[in-house]
């Protein structure tokens, strides 16, 4: 062995082992966050994966280390070009509201993505995606709630305006109606007719201008989806299986009752009816679950409102059509031939005033509405006033 060789320090087992400890605690950090977090090397080969991202997107890191970005995500997903910008560029991207289509999950998923290299290690490239779910959740119940206002000061407009005229004009063609020759009778009797579907309508639209508080008490939400299911297997979804995935520990919601039944049953109806569009056989899943830290923020106040009951009505009927998807919670938006296009908006209005949030995402042979309220506070007195902000 030369001097030189004798003279060259050897590797030092300090930094050695800070070194091994750092990667660690980074794995650990990484490994801790709640959003999907990949790491992307050389020719787009996926070299680190948390728990989230194995979530995410469906397979495990093992699995993700044998393919590349390309081949995990599918073709023509935009990921695969942000990544690309951040390796030809050098500097971080972020890009907000991006649909995500991924080979072994139907449908796509609304994202935000943080990309950026990785530093003091060339060639690497780290990828955070957040899924926009909650947020669209919470845009969509402050939508709701906007256009209910709406609908309340159309209906006192219409009551008032509306209601009292109509009553004059059945009665005068129902005074008219017995001089009448056969073929201007039956004119008259379309003016009846015509005059009570239209009354109908505007008592319809009179429960959102109804501001009362609600009569709330202890309700457990099983008995009441078990009666609203026996109501549709008696009638409309007779021949529609329907199946039930309860979280047997859920609490009692604060609540009305018969409100609540209203609620439900409609959404179940929209759910049958979906189902039976299609040719194929379907089925409709009705699931509770409890999800705590699930909090929202009352507008207007700081108060901040616990809804940790979740209950959703899946079907796999033929799904909601794009174009309405932004405004299926608004009065008159319907897609049936003699829809009102009353029924989801009275379900928001039924939902907002129980201090809850309802929101759905949608696709062909995979519709899920999705209802979170809150607990019934443990001692409270039922007050009518709504649940209380937590």
């Amino acid at each position: 062995m030369s001097s030189q060789s004798r003279n060259e320090p050897g590797p030092n087992p300090v930094a050695a082992g800070a070194a091994a400890r750092r990667h660690v605690e980074h794995d650990m950090l990484l490994a801790a966050l709640p959003h999907p977090i990949l790491v992307v090397g050389e020719a787009e080969r996926i070299v680190y994966a948390n728990q989230a991202a194995e979530q995410f997107f469906s397979m495990s890191i093992a699995v993700m280390r044998r393919q590349t970005l390309r081949e995990a995500v599918g073709f023509g997903c935009p990921l695969v070009a942000l990544v690309d910008q951040v390796r030809r560029s050098g500097a971080s991207v972020n890009e907000y509201g991006i649909d995500i289509a991924l080979p072994r999950i139907e449908g796509s998923r609304l994202v935000d993505i943080y990309a950026g290299p990785v530093p003091e290690q060339g060639g690497l490239t780290i990828v955070m995606i957040q899924q926009r779910s909650m947020a669209q959740m919470i845009e969509r119940h402050l939508t709701h709630r906007t256009a209910a206002r709406t609908v309340s000061g159309m209906a006192a407009v219409l009551a008032h305006e509306i209601k009292n005229p109509l009553s004059g004009i059945r009665g005068a063609a129902q005074l008219l109606e017995p001089g009448l020759g056969d073929e201007d009778r039956a004119l008259a009797q379309l003016i009846c007719s015509e005059t009570d579907r239209i009354r109908n309508l505007v008592d319809r639209m009179e429960v959102f201008g109804d501001e009362r508080p609600l009569q709330l008490e202890p309700v457990n939400i099983h008995a009441v989806l078990d009666h609203v299911c026996r109501l549709a297997q008696a009638g409309f979804a007779s021949s529609i299986p329907i199946s039930a995935e309860y979280d047997p520990s859920l609490p009692p919601v604060a609540a009305n009752r018969d409100k609540l039944i209203q609620a439900f049953l409609n959404l179940l109806k929209n759910a049958a009816e979906a189902v039976s569009e299609l040719p194929e056989p379907g089925r409709i899943i009705l699931r509770t679950a409890f999800r705590p830290g699930v909090r929202m923020t009352v507008p207007g106040t700081t108060s901040r409102v616990a809804l940790p009951l979740m209950i959703e009505i899946e079907d796999t009927g033929i799904g909601v059509p794009e174009h309405i998807k932004q405004q299926l919670f608004d009065p008159f938006v319907t897609t049936k031939t003699r829809g009102s296009g009353l029924g989801l908006a009275l379900v928001g209005k039924i939902i907002r005033d129980h201090g809850g949030v309802i929101e759905f995402e949608s696709e062909r042979r995979h519709t899920v509405f999705r209802v979170l309220l809150p607990l019934q506070v443990a001692g409270a007195k039922p007050t009518g006033k709504g649940p209380q902000n937590g």
